[in-house]
């Protein structure tokens, strides 16, 4: 049926408690679905023994210590039971809406990626599985809060094996840019991109950037963070699903019209930009000399 795929943090206070809760909703989406956990970070191997998935210990990391995407995805690949993969951060609830919305795209077409917005909520506890409404619970918990996450950010990838394997270039997980180039890697290989978040309600369990030495400033503005923008190439190589070639809804696949759009505009605004500061560059004495900058402000 299906693989899932993902790479922990240490198993440890509330990470730990979120990354069960994460496991164990996947472990419930069917009857055959496989799960790999990538990497040897601390609790991995005994959470994998005690929960009965599969675990891959080796992984390439770079000088500080992070793993490099590509080697979790080539790695999964390659040894995955299943034609269909998804790898999911190891914090997002997965439920039965998820496997439907995978059965509807599987209907229709053999070369796409999935991919949806996520939902923000808080939880200290692990949850209760055994109880029957555990989704309606979560679900409403959810809706309630109603922290929706803006198109760029994804944190699950549904896609058929082969699609990404030995194509990935340095980027390392835990920082930010690689998951819009894997939908610009898709659409650019012609795979259609479909954004599932009307039908899936994907749930992100908050927590802290203590795993980085600089907090959150260090995951999104540090050295490793700036190089996986440089693989970006400016938005050369960046997509969000507002770039979706189609979305879902309960009654199947749809076209997005507007992804054509959204595209012209990102790139206008990528080849004026440059012109529009040049020129206040050349015209700022100009204005100045006739007081369009005001006395002790800042300058344009």
């Amino acid at each position: 049926m299906l693989t899932v795929f993902s790479t922990p943090k240490p198993f440890a206070g509330h990470i730990g408690v979120i990354q069960r809760n994460a496991i164990r909703s996947w472990q419930r989406l069917h009857s055959d679905v496989e799960i790999i956990l990538v990497g040897d970070d601390p609790g991995t191997a005994e959470v994998c023994g005690e929960l009965g998935i599969r675990h891959i210990r080796e992984v390439q990391r770079n000088q500080h210590g992070t793993k490099y995407l590509a080697g979790i995805y080539d790695q999964a690949q390659e040894v995955a039971r299943h034609e269909i993969l998804c790898h999911v951060n190891c914090d997002i609830i997965l439920m039965s809406d998820f496997l439907r919305a995978v059965q509807l795209v599987l209907k229709v077409r053999d070369r796409y990626l999935m991919v949806g917005r996520r939902w923000d909520v808080d939880l200290q506890n692990p949850l209760d599985f055994d109880k029957t409404d555990w989704e309606r619970d979560l679900r409403g918990l959810a809706l309630a809060a109603n922290r929706q996450r803006p198109p760029q950010w994804i944190d699950y990838f549904l896609f058929p094996k082969g699609l990404y394997y030995q194509k990935i270039p340095d980027f390392v997980i835990g920082r930010p840019g690689w998951d819009n180039w894997l939908l610009w890697f898709a659409r650019s290989s012609g795979a259609a991109v479909v954004d599932a978040s009307p039908v899936v309600c994907a749930v992100h369990q908050n927590h802290d950037y203590g795993y980085h030495p600089d907090g959150e400033k260090g995951v999104w503005e540090g050295e490793e963070a700036q190089q996986n923008y440089k693989l970006l190439e400016g938005h050369r190589k960046f997509r969000t699903l507002e770039n979706a070639t189609h979305f879902l809804r309960t009654d199947g696949l749809h076209r997005n019209h507007r992804h054509w759009l959204v595209q012209v505009k990102r790139n206008s605004y990528d080849y004026l930009s440059p012109a529009w500061f040049r020129m206040l560059d050349l015209t700022r004495p100009f204005r100045h000399r006739i007081g369009l900058r005001k006395k002790g402000g800042s300058s344009v």
